[in-house]
């Protein structure tokens, strides 16, 4: 049976690959610094109107340190790496990025190795090696990336995307342990669309900034993408961090990979050849290795 942390884990998996689909949608239309903007912009108004509602205290007692890890965790886990993963989704397609999202594992492990010194063993350097084989075997040119510079240029943007947001979520996670994951989750989104909006305005096409809120007609699309993505998914994956080792938490957001191949499917009509399924079984073999050890 599963525990509260197991099903927070699981349903931020499948919370997030609905919205992966759907921000593919949108990125057709939007390019990744408006649409990140948007979408960070509505988790905002998500986390204030459920922190009002659970009555959350407005600044807990931190240490003036944990403030500081804290705001560098959201500029590098969402204001940075929710940029990359959409960039790299615009060049990707979404089954593709879903292949490319297994380095979500490897990156956890190898981070809170060079952070806590958390060793790498035999299981983990297997997994490791599966990740990078089961990626390399699928990610080839397809009809929805027929160009190779748009392949290594979208790789290499989910990686680092990847890295990134677990260097971002376990630098905070002795804060997150202790506080409420509501008030965590809102504080680190509202800094980092403060972030990233200066950032815009200081761009020569700052009225690209604000794109997202001039497509009304994808709102329909964009709004469920903010409220499944960037609310109640990262609710969900702080929470089973939070009641979860890092390892068991790791093996059910990594489910989102199949959820959102199998979405991709039959929702964006993108082919699933043997090859992208080969590369997604290694994938995930050594994906869940390392989570499970």
């Amino acid at each position: 049976m599963l525990s509260p942390g197991d099903f927070y884990a699981l349903l931020s998996g499948v919370l997030w690959s609905v919205a992966v689909i759907l921000m593919r949608v949108s990125g057709l239309q939007v390019p990744p610094i408006p649409l990140t903007f948007f979408k960070s912009s509505v988790a905002i108004v998500g986390f204030v109107t459920l922190s009002l509602f659970l009555q959350e205290p407005l600044a807990p007692e931190l240490a003036w340190e944990a403030w500081g890890r804290l705001i560098v965790s959201a500029v590098l886990g969402i204001t940075i790496a929710d940029t990359l993963f959409a960039a790299a989704l615009n060049r990707l397609g979404a089954s593709l990025q879903a292949l490319a999202d297994c380095v979500y594992a490897p990156a956890m492990a190898c981070v809170g190795f060079l952070m806590f010194g958390e060793t790498l063993g035999f299981w983990e350097i297997l997994g490791g090696l599966l990740v990078v084989s089961g990626v390399a075997v699928g990610m080839r040119l397809t009809a929805e990336v027929d160009r190779v510079r748009d392949l290594l240029i979208g790789v290499s943007l989910a990686v680092g995307a990847h890295v990134i947001m677990a260097v971002g979520i376990l630098m905070v996670r002795d804060v997150y342990r202790e506080i409420s994951v509501v008030w965590v989750s809102g504080f680190r989104f509202v800094v980092a669309t403060v972030a990233l909006g200066a950032y815009g305005f200081c761009r020569q096409d700052r009225s690209q900034l604000f794109l997202a809120f001039r497509r009304r007609a994808l709102w329909k699309t964009m709004i469920p993408m903010a409220l499944f993505g960037p609310f109640l998914a990262t609710l969900f994956w702080v929470a089973g961090f939070k009641y979860l080792t890092a390892g068991r938490a790791a093996i059910f957001n990594q489910m989102s990979t199949v959820f959102i191949i199998l979405l991709a499917v039959i929702f964006l009509k993108e082919r699933l050849t043997w090859r992208k399924a080969i590369g997604v079984s290694c994938a995930i073999t050594g994906a869940l290795l390392i989570a499970a050890h």
